[in-house]
């Protein structure tokens, strides 16, 4: 598990920079990234003051993602989508009751992909939390096979010209 925690961590970065430094007309080891215990990384301002993009890094089992965006904070998650766990269990833990409910409510076959929607939605407003975010995000859930991706943005996704989602697998 620690190798494949250290392998998520050094890719995401990894993507990061390659995603910023394209922005930025920068080598991606020019772009230095902040790690603060707790908290998402963050790209530290180049010396030649140019803006910092906003970018957003996410990991599940062997799938790695990074979004990023010059104009507007950002929020991404992914998840294996796993039939085998126990998702009203989990639903239970993270989840309020009328989600819990609307859950139960919903056909066994598009129970799997809803839960892991709700979860990787909650997990990306979560981690949109910035000074900046709207109150109330714009969230897409863009299509795939095996994962649920959901990507939220401070601002209006169709106002964000300049968004670049990159998965590896």
């Amino acid at each position: 598990v620690r190798q494949q925690r250290l392998r998520q961590f050094l890719l995401g970065r990894l993507l990061a920079r390659m995603a910023l430094g394209r922005m930025l007309a920068m080598a991606p080891h020019e772009i230095v990234l902040d790690d603060v215990p707790g908290r998402a990384p963050r790209m530290v301002p180049p010396a030649s003051g140019q803006r910092v993009p906003f970018f957003s890094i996410s990991h599940s089992g062997d799938w790695i993602a990074c979004a990023a965006s010059a104009e507007s904070a950002l929020g991404l998650d992914i998840e294996v989508m796993d039939a085998g766990r126990d998702l009203a269990a989990l639903a239970r833990q993270a989840f309020d009751d009328a989600a819990c409910e609307r859950l139960q409510a919903t056909p066994l076959p598009a129970r799997v992909p809803l839960f892991y929607r709700m979860w990787s939605e909650h997990e990306a407003r979560f981690k949109l939390a910035h000074p900046i975010a709207a109150a109330a995000p714009s969230c897409v859930a863009l299509p795939h096979p095996v994962l649920s991706i959901v990507l939220c943005s401070a601002l209006p996704l169709a106002v964000v010209p300049r968004l670049e989602p990159v998965i590896l697998g």
